[in-house]
């Protein structure tokens, strides 16, 4: 699994005119903030990612002020600082003794929503995978051609040619940097095509939003359109008889079992646009069984498990409290404990979340209270595989 996401800050943005003489372009506002800190959550949000490598040049002093030695969830955010412009493929050189041995990388001007992890699980042969957006109408960008998966050309901008685009994200395999011979250079003139002719570069088309902020007329639409692209609904997974069997206070990870499509239903989730939530109740930490650091380090262990399929957690919500507790702290009722909604609400304050479409799903009664408390529909999982499942609601949801 990948442990680095890297983003390009570095360009001039001289298409935007005077905005970008004193301020880089991803640190621009878009929907009232810095459209960077909107990528960096974006990344936060798959919880894989232990570190976030910034490649800033222009006005580089203006990143490393907003995030240098900073944290966003489990990453830590660390800042690169091109001296003079040496291009996208000169910043990873210049960057190299940071980069891990393979890093996803991203353009710090554009935000695709697709399912990153979808795209590293794909990620297994040659030296780049690109993401692709398909169905892009229009001459503004040039077109790649594939043959399966394997990139076999680039069309240039404004030749009429139909297929999907480069989306400016890319699983990297570090060995590309031995291909630079000169700096500055470009990724996209000076090193893909050597990987093209090779067979060495790979491709992935999806579909979701794309915005690439670079001229004025998309700067302006990101702006009235991205608070509200990012809205999407949720999934809110009871964990305990949903997700893993029900074995009695599990906090092992030697002791979790699956159960049947349960990851698979989380990609589903993720593959759909949807937010996936866990929300469970563990009054185990109340009752003296384990610590509340033994249910960190089981959610970030299944984190890294769902991962492996392409799979991701937005959020893990728990409950430690309980009336009934032998540990004082802990001891007292709570409203985040379900049948009570707390944990749904303390979500959607931090989220972006669109309940109309959202739901619940849990295997007791108080799982589909704290639904009805929330507002949200709830669906009483009763076994079987949970891929089908969840595939099942989020089809009535689509079509009713």
């Amino acid at each position: 699994m990948l442990r680095q996401a890297v983003i390009l800050v570095g360009g001039l943005g001289t298409r935007l005119g005077e905005r970008t003489k004193t301020v880089p372009k991803p640190m621009l506002e878009i929907g009232g903030r810095p459209f960077l800190d909107t990528l960096i959550d974006e990344l936060a949000r798959y919880h894989v990612f232990d570190e976030i490598l910034l490649l800033a040049g222009h006005r580089a002093e203006i990143v490393e002020t907003h995030y240098a030695g900073a944290t966003k969830g489990r990453a830590k955010i660390l800042v690169s600082r091109e001296s003079e412009p040496l291009g996208t493929g000169g910043a990873l050189v210049h960057a190299r003794n940071l980069l891990h041995d393979r890093f996803l990388l991203l353009n710090g001007d554009s935000l695709f929503d697709l399912n990153l992890l979808d795209l590293i699980a794909r990620a297994q042969g040659g030296r780049v995978h690109m993401a692709l957006r398909d169905g892009v109408v229009g001459d503004r960008y040039g077109r790649v051609v594939l043959d399966g998966d394997v990139v076999r050309d680039f069309i240039a901008p404004g030749s009429g040619a139909t297929g999907p685009v480069n989306a400016g994200i890319y699983v990297v395999d570090k060995s590309i940097l031995a291909d630079i011979a000169k700096l500055p250079a470009s990724l996209e003139q000076d090193v893909f095509p050597g990987l093209t002719a090779s067979g060495a570069l790979r491709g992935t088309a999806y579909r979701g939003y794309f915005i690439d902020i670079g001229i004025p007329d998309d700067f302006a639409r990101a702006d009235r359109e991205l608070p509200e692209k990012l809205r999407r609904p949720a999934v809110f997974f009871d964990r305990d008889g949903v997700l893993n069997h029900d074995s009695g206070y599990t906090f092992e990870t030697h002791k979790l079992g699956w159960i049947e499509g349960a990851r698979e239903a989380v990609k589903a989730v993720n593959d759909a646009g949807y937010f996936a939530f866990v929300i469970t109740n563990q009054s185990g930490v109340a009752r003296g069984y384990y610590e509340e650091h033994h249910v960190l380090a089981l959610h970030r262990w299944m984190a890294d498990q769902m991962a492996l399929i392409g799979a991701h957690i937005d959020a893990f919500e728990y409950c430690p409290d309980h009336p009934d507790g032998t540990v004082a702290r802990y001891c007292r009722a709570s409203d985040r404990r379900k049948p009570a909604p707390g944990m749904i609400t303390d979500l959607i304050k931090r989220f972006p979340v669109d309940m109309t479409r959202s739901m619940v799903i849990g295997d007791k009664q108080s799982d589909i209270e704290a639904a009805q408390a929330a507002g949200v529909a709830g669906h009483l999982f009763e076994g079987g595989n949970l891929e089908v499942f969840v595939k099942q609601r989020l089809a009535s949801t689509r079509n009713g």
